[in-house]
């Protein structure tokens, strides 16, 4: 057949704009680059994919720490409920009274970490509940002898010097030179908190706090006793305070009798028997001339277990004498500091506090304060004033008796309590732990100090973090 050139014409234009032929390789090229793009795309979409995972995660923690924030607050304000309707007159709540052990809040759930006044060697999970803070000295009013005879106290030179110093209001300082070293001049007036230990001259962190560095009162997996037992050593903040104080008045703002301004006999028997004491007038009177003796000197009781001693001498019971307790007072002060409170504190600060008073030793000492703690577990409800310690000191501890009523240093009352809270929200997640130290002594309870401890990490032990595991896992 014979092409004709409109034929060819056509053929030339349409070889004349055909893509040319690709040359060797070039297709290669191109798909590694489409595979190198999806590459980029793919990794761009994981890199948000697992921003907005982690975004999620943070924003759920979040959320869980809030819940956890809650729990705390709701627990907070448990705490000042049962304390105004279970701590009447000073007694100390019991764990039957009211919920401190993984309690619900919603999802989440709360712990109040307490310690075992049982003076057991501690388990290796904490006890819940309540911290008098009666049980211990009280930093701006215990003397110097009882503040060394602490433990630990006397590994370093003058320690108890420089805490004396510190907290007097003289004005002057023997340490100013040393203070001036460390960047800052002495307080020269009371402690506000035991924390301000740490400012004294002489102080470390291993002294203040011990081997409980969570302090929690246990030994936890990371924390190892200095002198390789299995109990902790504590430091000086678990055996001091600043908060012990005991109003003369009760909570509706009237006045305490004050026994040592009665003007006559009858009215120390109307006292007795506006209280229901079943003594007669007798021990009203004989009780009334220890204190003004007919045309004598006046001798005026010097404390609670000083007027308990010329009661008991006088006829009246231990049981009577319970009834006018918390209704008495032998100064004009509106509060009394300091008092260490003998149905809670333990055998170091009962050791300290009677090494303080008397001139005995230690072991002297810490018998004595052993005989206390055991007889006070074995007696629970003879435990309704300070009556009880002369049984349990007896005979044996007589010098410490005579002693301790000529000072005003114990009682069976507490106004003030640490509630240490610790929350985990939904899920077991969101740990967060604050610490309160409520104040009763005014009637109503008030928050007067607030720490956040959550920087001490996991403080609840092994057993609820074990058992917020097996809850929360699916």
């Amino acid at each position: 057949m014979k092409l004709t050139n409109t034929n060819l014409s056509d053929e030339a234009r349409r070889a004349k704009h055909a893509p040319a032929a690709p040359k060797s390789g070039e297709g290669g090229s191109v798909l590694i680059i489409v595979l190198w793009v999806c590459i980029g795309l793919v990794a761009i979409t994981l890199y948000f994919a697992n921003s907005m995972t982690l975004e999620l995660r943070a924003a759920d923690n979040r959320v869980n720490g809030l819940a956890a924030d809650q729990a705390i607050e709701g627990a907070a304000r448990y705490v000042s409920y049962m304390l105004a309707n279970y701590s009447t007159n000073g007694t100390m709540p019991t764990n039957s009274q009211f919920s401190c052990a993984d309690v619900p809040v919603g999802d989440s759930h709360y712990w109040i970490i307490g310690r075992d006044n049982s003076e057991t060697a501690p388990g290796t999970d904490p006890a819940f509940g309540l911290i008098d803070e009666s049980s211990k000295l009280n930093l701006n009013t215990a003397n110097s002898n009882m503040l060394s005879n602490l433990p630990n106290m006397t590994s370093v030179s003058d320690l108890t010097g420089a805490i004396i110093d510190w907290r007097g209001t003289n004005g002057s300082s023997t340490y100013a030179l040393n203070y001036a070293t460390l960047g800052y001049d002495d307080k020269n007036s009371p402690f506000e908190s035991v924390d301000e230990l740490r400012l004294v001259y002489g102080m470390t962190i291993d002294l203040q706090v011990g081997d409980d560095v969570n302090r929690n009162g246990i030994l936890d997996a990371n924390e190892t006793n200095s002198a390789g037992g299995t109990t902790p050593n504590f430091g000086l903040m678990e055996y001091t305070t600043v908060y012990s104080r005991e109003p003369n008045f009760h909570s509706d703002g009237t006045s305490l009798t004050n026994v040592n301004s009665l003007s006559s006999a009858n009215e120390m028997n109307t006292f007795f028997q506006t209280y229901g004491v079943s003594s007669d007038e007798s021990v009203a009177t004989a009780v009334y001339r220890t204190i003004k003796p007919p045309g004598g000197t006046a001798n005026p009781c010097k404390g609670d277990l000083d007027f308990l001693g010329r009661c008991l001498n006088a006829g009246m019971n231990a049981n009577d004498f319970a009834k006018i307790y918390g209704n008495f007072t032998t100064s004009t002060n509106a509060y009394t500091y300091g008092r260490v409170n003998i149905n809670t504190a333990g055998v170091a600060v009962l050791t300290s506090l009677f090494m303080g008073t008397t001139n005995i030793d230690q072991d002297t000492a810490t018998a004595a304060a052993q005989a206390v703690v055991a007889y006070r577990q074995q007696n629970p409800s003879a435990l309704t004033s300070i009556a009880w310690i002369s049984p349990a000191l007896g005979q044996n501890y007589s010098s410490i008796m005579t002693e301790l009523a000529n000072h005003d240093w114990i009682t069976t009352h507490s106004f003030q309590y640490t509630a240490d809270i610790a929350a985990v929200g939904p899920l077991g997640r969101g740990y967060r732990r604050v610490k309160f130290i409520f104040d009763i002594s005014d009637g109503t309870p008030k928050i007067i100090y607030r720490q956040d401890l959550s920087r001490l990490g996991w403080a609840l032990g092994e057993k609820a973090r074990e058992t917020l595991v097996a809850n929360n896992t699916p």
